[in-house]
């Protein structure tokens, strides 16, 4: 951004975030741990659009979490650490902070680690508190706390208090309650009953706002970020007597005439 500013030159900033996820009660479980879970875990967790929490209520989280390891175990086997669709951690350095959080909360499912693989389970933490690390930065990687909520306001007022996300993700079968957290909220993308796919449709647009980025990319959005939208008027060199009016000295009978013709008006047409 400094080479940018310094040329004046346009830039579009995608930064990552805590996504959130609410699960209403309303839901299948196993529908939403399926999806949550291979959006969750897909490439260990280390994508920016990655769910980074649950928000649920305590009964809802009692359905998810058997539904949890259901998915989790049909997608990497008994035993993660062995299955090819499950990555490992980019770096030492990033494997031993998040072998850190482990230590939030409870573990409910996973929870196991190899350094010398640096491998971590696909993990999931309940008990969270919001002041504990794993709630305090963006996780990237699989570790999934799920935090628990009264209400829906309760989780509106949740996401509100927090910077804003690059995503954030709402399940339900009521359409009222996905619209009312899109209505509510702010986000880079929104996405309803199911994880990033917004991000692979070209025709929508990808990016952040506030703490999650500026701009945004994909498709046609991604030329007209770094295109200038110049504007442009073309006049006939006549009608001289109708444009004098603009010219001082400003009577009240061309400045009301000025007005009117200023007015926003439904054309694309300009007066003077």
């Amino acid at each position: 951004m400094a080479a940018a500013a310094k040329h004046l030159t346009p830039v579009t900033l995608e930064l990552g975030g805590k996504n959130p996820c609410y699960v209403d009660d309303n839901c299948d479980p196993q529908t939403v741990a399926n999806r949550v879970a291979f959006f969750r875990y897909f490439n260990s967790g280390q994508t920016c659009v990655a769910p980074d929490y649950i928000l649920c209520s305590p009964e809802m989280q009692a359905r998810l979490l058997p539904a949890l390891q259901s998915a989790i175990t049909r997608f990497y086997g008994e035993d993660p650490q062995s299955s090819p669709d499950l990555g490992r951690i980019i770096s030492e350095k990033n494997f031993q902070r998040l072998r850190g959080l482990l230590s939030c909360g409870r573990v409910a499912i996973g929870g196991q680690s190899d350094e010398s693989d640096r491998y971590i389970a696909p993990t999931v933490l309940v008990d969270v508190q919001e002041t504990e690390p794993v709630m305090q930065e963006e996780i990237f990687g699989p570790i999934l706390p799920i935090m628990n909520v009264g209400s829906l306001d309760e989780a509106i007022d949740f996401i509100n208090r927090r910077e804003k996300p690059l995503a954030l993700y709402t399940f339900s079968n009521s359409n009222q309650v996905v619209k009312r957290v899109l209505a509510q909220t702010s986000s880079g993308g929104f996405c309803g009953n199911d994880g990033f796919m917004h991000m692979t449709v070209a025709s929508l647009p990808f990016g952040g706002v506030g703490a999650s980025g500026m701009g945004s990319y994909h498709g046609k959005f991604s030329f007209d970020t770094f295109s200038h939208h110049r504007a442009c008027l073309l006049r006939r060199p006549g009608l001289e007597k109708v444009y004098a009016l603009r010219y001082p000295p400003h009577t009240p009978r061309n400045l009301s005439v000025l007005l009117m013709a200023m007015e926003t008006r439904s054309c694309s047409c300009a007066l003077l």
